[in-house]
């Protein structure tokens, strides 16, 4: 029997079929438009598991009387929030730039270890992205750089950049406290990108709820999906009322069509809307699969020397390992490795709808080492989709003019990490065939 390709995570759909119940719902009622039940549930149930839980964990996991004080606090930041289902991540992100009233010539402090959907909004509106490198154990946003990086931009500029957007990377997140002392401190609005973290928490409070925005994505290899789309986390009604107007094309209360400013077509369909409510049932087995994956590989990694998985810091950060990603030492050698980059990649490599610009080179200035990229070809071989780590954005051509504020860090990690499969479709037999190829590609 020919075997199955194992891919880096797709979605699953629920066993009772509901993802189909609400879809023909929405097809029998001819709700098939960016609005309708299945958009107005989806958001509460969103409402519901990000902000749901949070007091009882920060009580599990303190100490009386602060922990009481702590979570009362909390409850009270936490009840007004309210969640815009929108098409995609990357629309969510804009809407929150938006709104935090950032425009065309400010700028916007982005983690640079990361998806370009966090920084190309930013250019969207006009504004520019200034990239601030990673701190090592959690391989996102340095917050002392980040410090840094504002008063540099304030001596330099004469003005404190209008937002701050730390990201969730593989799903670990970041250091929110210092973070969000350091944004408080020069009052700059947060735009949390959890886009990877959907259910991560930080000292048991959901990403996506310490800022003034929180950032998912439901995209068709996120944790859960709406085939395509994302989600926005609001402060409160008002909030979440200003984003929408956005996101449905900014129309004033007339009953003709009049603009007073320039809104979007953001919303997130209610036949894509009742793919999420069917994923909401499983959205924490989700979770906890991705966790036993990781630490599945944590287990058969442990005596196989230079190669080394990315970790938790701490219990602090509870990550929902939404890829699993390791390190390969520099000095082992990957069968191939004398052949890697010889030839340039005629398809794309989990690359948007299989879309990819030619080029004539296959190197560039900044690329993964030849045993990472020897490494990426026999595992294909294998049938397996193993990939390098996102190239950080101040390192991409685009951005060659953009501000930067590194220490070194995310470069030194492109060169030499991978991200495994870790989706709801990997078996443990398929971790255990992984990462047997991997010990098969490492030459003795």
């Amino acid at each position: 029997m020919e075997r199955k390709t194992i891919y880096l995570c797709l979605a699953h759909m629920s066993e009772d079929g509901l993802e189909q119940k609400y879809v023909k719902e929405a097809f029998d009622t001819n709700w098939v438009v960016p609005l309708g039940p299945n958009v107005n549930a989806f958001e509460e149930e969103l409402r519901k598991f990000v902000t749901g839980n949070t007091e009882s964990e920060i009580l599990s996991q303190s100490r009386w009387p602060e922990a009481w004080e702590s979570a009362w606090h909390l409850k009270e930041s936490l009840k007004n929030k309210q969640v815009v289902a929108l098409s995609a991540g990357t629309a969510a992100v804009h809407l929150a730039l938006i709104a935090s009233g950032v425009k065309a010539g400010d700028e916007v402090c982005v983690q640079s270890f990361t998806f370009c959907a966090s920084s190309h909004p930013i250019t969207y509106i006009g504004a520019t992205p200034v990239f601030i490198d990673s701190e090592r154990d959690t391989w996102n946003m340095d917050p002392e750089l980040l410090e840094k990086a504002i008063l540099d931009r304030k001596a330099k500029t004469g003005k404190y950049p209008k937002a701050i957007i730390p990201v969730a990377l593989y799903g670990m997140p970041y250091n929110c406290d210092r973070i969000m002392e350091i944004a408080n401190k020069y009052d700059i609005p947060v735009i949390e990108d959890a886009a990877e973290g959907f259910g991560s928490k930080y000292k048991g409070q959901v990403l996506g709820t310490f800022g003034k925005f929180g950032v998912l994505s439901f995209n068709g290899n996120k944790m859960i999906t709406t085939s395509g789309g994302g989600a926005l986390i609001c402060d409160d009604a008002e909030s979440k009322n200003n984003v929408m107007w956005y996101a449905t094309q900014a129309r004033d209360a007339y009953p003709y069509y009049q603009h007073t400013a320039i809104g979007y077509n953001y919303r997130m369909s209610n036949v894509c809307a009742g793919i999420g409510r069917g994923q909401m049932s499983v959205a924490q087995a989700h979770i906890n699969h991705h966790k036993h994956v990781h630490a599945l590989y944590k287990e058969l990694f442990k005596d196989v020397q230079g190669i080394e998985l990315k970790e938790a810091p701490s219990a602090d950060y509870d990550s929902n390992y939404w890829l699993c990603t390791i390190t390969i030492d520099p000095k082992l050698k990957i069968k191939g490795q004398e052949n890697a980059y010889k030839e340039v990649i005629k398809t794309a490599v989990g690359g948007a709808a299989g879309v990819i610009h030619a080029v004539d080179d296959p190197t560039t200035d900044c690329q993964p080492n030849e045993n990472v990229e020897a490494l990426r070809v026999f595992m294909l071989e294998k049938k397996v989709e193993a990939r390098p780590v996102w190239k950080p954005m101040h390192k991409q051509p685009v951005y060659a003019n953009a501000p930067a504020y590194v220490n070194g860090v995310s470069e030194s990690i492109f060169k030499v990490g991978m991200c495994l499969p870790a989706g709801p479709y990997v078996t443990d037999d398929d971790v255990r065939y992984i990462v047997d190829c991997i010990k098969e590609a490492i030459e003795k």
